[in-house]
Order: C-alpha cells, then structure tokens, then sequence
C-alpha cells in the first residue's frame, strides 16, 4: 500500500512540472525577452564587464608608494681585536645597522599615475556599453531577420493555399468545357514553385534560428517561439537629426573609448615629462652595539637623469600617440555622424514605404485581384491575368514585409551609434 501510495505521488508530480513548464512563455516571442536573456548569459558581455572590474582594481595600486625596503648588516661577525669568536647573533657581532629604505617619486607623479589608470578604467567602460551595444543591435537585427522569414513563410502558404482553391476553380471550368487544360497546369506549376519556396524559406529561418541562439548563447538548435511582433517605430519627434548628433557626441560608446584615450595619453604624457626630475630613497638607520642602539644615520639617495636623449624619444613618442588618438577619434566622428545620416534616411524611407503599400499598393493589388477573379470565373479574363493579378498581392505584401525589416535594421543601426534605445 506504502509503495503504490508513493508511486501515485511520482506521477502526480511529474504530471504537474510539464504543466508548470508550460505556463512559461517561450523565449523568443518577443525583442525584450531575447535582451534580458543576452544581458545575463552572453559570456562576451560578462567577460568585459570582468575587465572593467579588474582595472578598476588596478587605481589605487597605480599611486601607492612602492614598498620600504629592510636591510641588516652584520658588522665585523668575526669580532677582530677580542676574545669573541665569530657570531651571527646581533648582540654578539661587532655592531649591525637596520637601515629602513622608502622609494618616494617626483612630486605629482604617483597622481598622474592613478589618473592613467582612471582613464583606462573609463576605457574599460566603454568598452562595457559598446559591447552590450553591438550585442543587442546583433540581436534586434536578427529578430527582425527572422521576423521576416516568419511573415514571408506565412505569406507563402496563404499564396499555396490560394493557388490550391484557384486550381479547383480551373479545374470546375475545365470539366465543365469553359476552360483549357493549360490553366490547371499553369496552377500546378505555380504551387510547385510556391513549395520550392517554401523549403528555401524553411532552410532561411533554420540559420536564423541557430543564429540567434548563438547570440544568446544557447545550443543552436534550442526551441525559440515564433517572433510575435515588431517593436514599435520612434515618432518623427525622435528622430531630428540635430537631437540626435548631440546625443551621438555625447554616448556613443566608441567615442566614449576615444575621449578616455585620449585623456589616458596625455596623462601618460605628462608622466613621461616627469622622467626629467629624480626620484628620491629615504632610510634610516639605526646601529646596535651589544644590545643598545648607539648611533642613528640618515640617507638619501636619488637617481641622476642623466639620458636626456633618451627622454626626449620618450616625450616624442606619447605626443606622436596623443596626435593620433585625436585623429583616430575626428575620423571615428566623421564616419559615424555619416552612418547616422544614412540610417535616418532609410528609416524614413522605409516608413513612408510601408505606409504607401499599406494604404494604397496593397488595397489596389486586393482590387484588381477580385475583379480578375471575378472575370475569370465569368469568361471574360484569361488565367495568365488572373495569375499576374495573384502575383501582385503577394509582391506587395513581401515587400511590405521587406520594407519593415528595412525599417527595423535601419533603426537598431541608429541605436547602436547612440548608445542607447530611443
């Protein structure tokens, strides 16, 4: 009884945790779900983020004082002129002297030195926000890659099953003595076309599948839900272009990178200019004699910068680097107000695209199509005008799909140079 009383309660409970299981929704569904998964499980983002923790750790070693240095010296350990015999023992020798050592830098060098690391720190960061940046605009664009398919795919089927209903329509008229043979097997050729189609797009979404999987990193053929929709266009408010420069100039992760180099290259500047002056030793040093200190010595040592040629090579080179930051980040601006400029306008076009197939294009293809099937049916229209009329329908809804997918490239691309999501 215990027994059958325990295996009732395993099935019931594995009966409960698909049932649970299925309560949760299949990631994919939607753009902000594929995100928030990205943000916690992609290893390249986790990785930078690991880099920046770790230069942030290397500031306050890079302005601390070098550590001091201890040395002891036995004096006379064969104790010469008395009745002692050699010793290693401090009170047994003929004197020792501790001398306690402290490197100390020109002044205002250790600040240039954690100023160098806080701007590699801000490099680090960067680095960060670009990497999460082109991570979610890979992402956004695949999503509306496959988005597309999915829509194209289904487009393709309503066609096959439209082509399915047209051939019996031919096949009524032929059977009946109004129709050629031909129209029927012009369907069969159009259906066979549709299903090559089909398998094409099949294979399509298939890579998009392992795709997206790879940037989420998940095993490439894990299950993902059919994308349900698209995110939603910013309004034509959002998108001024002189807005959006500024907050170009001001976010962009790339630049961000820049702006810290350049400030990491002309404190590593300043730095090397510092090598003209010396740096400095201090000690002191007590001298024990038996078991008493008897006398104390002050030291100071400093180096003698004595290769001036040599530093001179050292400033030109850091002022050749700073040169160049500044000229890398002028021509990484340039390029990428330009890619603005660029993906504004096809998102516009893309809008107005959209919008003139929707409210016109299309309606006018439905059009055409009713009435050449009408014709059709009663005579008056071939099945080459029936078919071309079918066709229309189905270019302007791909194109339709296509001019969507165009939009939402164009905006993750502007999203990506922003450094943010409008």
């Amino acid at each position: 009884m215990k027994l059958s009383l325990s295996i009732y309660l395993m099935m019931y409970s594995l009966w409960l945790i698909p049932a649970s299981a299925a309560d949760e929704p299949l990631l994919g569904s939607n753009l902000t779900g594929l995100l928030d998964y990205a943000r916690e499980h992609n290893p390249e983002f986790a990785a930078t983020r690991y880099e920046a923790d770790a230069a942030q750790q290397r500031v306050q070693p890079a302005s601390a004082l070098p550590d001091p240095v201890l040395r002891t010296e036995l004096l006379d350990v064969t104790n010469q002129g008395t009745n002692k015999g050699t010793s290693l023992l401090p009170s047994q020798v003929g004197g020792t002297r501790y001398t306690l050592m402290q490197s100390v830098p020109w002044f205002g060098r250790r600040d240039l030195q954690r100023e160098v690391a806080e701007a590699q720190v801000a490099q680090t960061d960067g680095q960060v926000t670009a990497t999460w940046t082109d991570l979610s605009s890979k992402i956004k664009s695949v999503y509306a890659q496959y988005y597309y398919l999915s829509g194209s795919e289904r487009l393709t089927r309503e066609t096959l099953d439209l082509m399915t209903g047209l051939e019996q329509v031919a096949q009524t008229r032929y059977a009946n003595g109004l129709g050629a043979q031909q129209d029927v097997i012009r369907t069969q050729v159009e259906q066979t076309g549709l299903s090559s189609e089909l398998l094409d797009l099949e294979n399509e979404q298939h890579h998009m599948h392992g795709r997206l999987n790879t940037l989420l990193s998940r095993p490439a053929m894990a299950p993902l839900a059919q994308p349900a929709s698209l995110r939603r266009l910013p309004v034509a408010a959002q998108l001024d272009y002189a807005v959006l420069e500024q907050k170009l100039r001001a976010r962009n992760p790339q630049l961000l990178i820049a702006d810290a180099r350049i400030e990491a290259a002309e404190k590593t500047r300043d730095l090397a200019y510092t090598n003209r002056y010396p740096g400095f030793t201090l000690g002191v040093a007590p001298t024990q004699s038996g078991s008493t200190i008897k006398t104390w010595d002050l030291m100071v040592e400093f180096s003698i910068p004595l290769q001036q040629g040599s530093r001179r090579s050292q400033q030109r080179e850091v002022e050749a680097m700073l040169a160049a930051s500044g000229a890398r980040k002028e021509a990484l601006l340039n390029q990428m107000l330009a890619d603005l400029s660029e993906s504004m306008s096809g998102l516009e076009t893309a809008r107005r695209t959209e919008s003139l197939i929707a409210t016109r294009l299309l309606p006018q293809a439905e059009l055409t199509y009713q009435s050449a099937l009408t014709g059709y049916e009663n005579g008056k229209v071939d099945f080459a005008t029936l078919l071309d009329a079918q066709r229309q329908i189905l270019k302007a809804r791909q194109q339709q799909l296509k001019a969507q997918l165009e939009a939402q490239l164009r905006l993750a691309e502007i999203e990506r140079l922003l450094g943010e999501e409008l």
